[in-house]
């Protein structure tokens, strides 16, 4: 697929179908994510990856809306550095979504969808992850095959026209 392919295909999937990732697909998301700039080349996020059937089951109870993350084929953990400073957290979190776009797009790539879930229950995300005390689980971001329909750029995207959204030099 084009990048503008992937771009313009890649929404929010809630449903996934019983199908497991490849593991050079898996190892691509990932990288995607290893890979993503962040501020000063600081890199503040681990990945932890998720694949077991049992194990995303448990992991869809820390958020209350993390259904779909039980029926995924993967899903990723983005796990930070408990910051006191405000600044730190901002980028942190600034370089989080970029990992996190950047391993979506590489995943729309391969036609696979993905979505993204909260984190409510940090001491069970702890208990099931095994990530320590001086670090969080910012957010997850699961992936597989859609269950409905596969891939394909959208025409009509659900988004504020351009003219509203865009403003050349000035408001």
């Amino acid at each position: 697929m084009e990048t503008w392919d992937a771009i313009t295909s890649r929404r929010n999937v809630r449903q996934f179908a019983d199908r497991p990732l490849g593991d050079d697909d898996v190892t691509r998301i990932l990288e995607a994510g290893r890979r993503a700039p962040s501020s000063r080349n600081w890199q503040p996020w681990d990945l932890i990856a998720v694949t077991g059937r049992e194990e995303l089951r448990e992991l869809s109870r820390v958020w209350r809306g993390g259904g779909h993350v039980a029926e995924s084929a993967l899903t990723v953990v983005v796990v930070l550095p408990v910051l006191d400073d405000p600044a730190r957290r901002e980028r942190a979190g600034f370089d989080t979504g970029q990992a996190a776009m950047q391993m979506m797009i590489a995943a729309a790539d391969r036609g696979i969808g993905s979505g993204h879930s909260a984190v409510g229950d940090q001491d069970l995300a702890r208990q099931l992850l095994g990530f320590p005390e001086d670090r969080f689980a910012s957010i997850m971001i699961d992936f597989g095959y859609p269950a409905d329909r596969p891939l394909r750029p959208i025409r009509r995207p659900d988004r504020r026209p351009f003219s509203e959204v865009v403003h050349f030099g000035r408001w």
